[in-house]
């Protein structure tokens, strides 16, 4: 398990281009037949990729509860959200199978003791990318379909980030302790996303960028609104947001994106907007 620790903005503003990506970035998630993991102590958020093509992965494969997480296994002080990227495959909870097609949601509750992963076919394995928060509470595990989701649609072709927001894992759709979860999805000819942007002192967020071409680039804007940065990311890579940054990105192509958050409230709308013409 890759640990990073909290990172200020005071210090963060003299980061070159290598610490940046050292504290935020995520950049190899899925490997074939294995588990990766990210615990990050901002807001105790653990970030994973699942990936298996020709085995059946445990959630706990490469972690140790007892000396990570000082539990005696994983979900039993936490709770934890998928979403599946890649083809069809299906999440094993305590026996219970859940089937999950590409785009499809699953949360899985507090004390839930035996997760696995398996794919339906090597050749096009499923990509399960996983966030897990602290849980104070058990609540039901679920499956969450497109259909099912909560859809919202924003922007416009005009301001380039005409998008469909899928709320998978939110508080109109299912109830958690404090994980929310979904996805964007930018139409053809649009790459900006989250303009104008905003902070959530209350909250921390995720990003996962993904269904950009090898080819493609996508610059993930971050830091203070008069004190902005970026880093450069591919696909399928994750960036960690801290409460007190911007998180915003715009690529050579459209996109999609997978947001996590977790903190003091589930209100998505709770956001501190911050005018474009603000940002330097």
């Amino acid at each position: 398990m890759d640990i990073r620790y909290g990172a200020n903005q005071i210090d963060t503003k003299n980061y070159d281009t290598e610490r940046l990506r050292e504290e935020f970035l995520i950049e190899k998630l899925f490997i074939a037949d294995d588990i990766s993991a990210t615990y990050s102590h901002i807001d105790r958020i653990i970030v994973m990729g699942a990936m298996p093509v020709s085995q059946v992965i445990n959630l706990e494969k490469n972690i140790d509860c007892e000396k990570n997480l000082g539990v005696n296994y994983f979900l039993e002080r936490r709770e934890l959200g998928i979403i599946n990227i890649g083809g069809s495959g299906i999440v094993t909870v305590d026996g219970e199978e859940y089937n999950l097609e590409r785009l499809n949601g699953l949360y899985i509750g507090k004390e839930s003791r035996n997760v696995t992963f398996k794919s339906d076919d090597s050749s096009n394995p499923s990509k399960f990318y996983i966030c897990s928060t602290p849980a104070h509470a058990k609540f039901e595990t679920r499956l969450i379909t497109l259909e099912t989701a909560n859809r919202v649609e924003l922007g416009s072709f005009e301001t380039s980030n005409k998008r469909v927001i899928y709320q998978f894992i939110h508080p109109d759709v299912l109830d958690t302790c404090q994980l929310s979860m979904g996805c964007t999805v930018l139409d053809t000819g649009c790459v900006w996303n989250s303009m104008p942007c905003h902070t959530h002192e209350r909250r921390m967020e995720v990003y996962m960028y993904f269904d950009l071409s090898e080819d493609n680039i996508l610059l993930h804007l971050m830091g203070e609104p008069q004190e902005t940065r970026h880093i450069v990311m591919k696909n399928e890579q994750a960036v960690i947001s801290p409460s007190w940054s911007i998180h915003s990105g715009c690529a050579t192509s459209n996109y999609s994106f997978i947001w996590s958050m977790a903190g003091e409230n589930r209100t998505f709308t709770d956001m501190d907007h911050i005018k474009t013409s603000d940002l330097r």
